[in-house]
């Protein structure tokens, strides 16, 4: 697999990789995108409205908690197809690309 100057692995063909996904991943990802972003504009009217500082951190740590649910739903359906599908492939380069991925999303 190569890389692209931003860092993300390209196909064989030099493509960038994608992934299909089914109807309901997608709507469950999207939702949970959407009540993301409607976090985030809420957290921008409180500053809008000066509100009181501590009152906008809750908010912002009720993001970042969105975020790692976000983030733990994906990896889930991850590991469950791509890595057990290039497993399964005879790909056990994609063990260390899992790893990598941890090491980068666990900080």
């Amino acid at each position: 697999m190569a890389e692209c100057c931003c860092n993300t692995e390209l196909d064989e063909t030099g493509r960038h990789k994608h992934k299909p996904r089914s109807a309901e991943e997608i709507r469950s990802l999207t939702h949970r995108l959407n009540r993301i972003e409607g976090q985030i504009c809420g957290i921008r009217k409180m500053i809008e409205d000066n509100r009181y500082c501590p009152d906008i951190l809750i908010q912002v740590s009720a993001v970042q908690a969105s975020l790692n649910s976000f983030n733990k739903e994906l990896l889930a359906a991850h590991i469950k197809s791509c890595v057990v599908d290039d497993i399964k492939a005879g790909n056990e380069q994609a063990v260390d690309e899992l790893c990598e991925l941890l090491k980068k999303t666990m900080k």
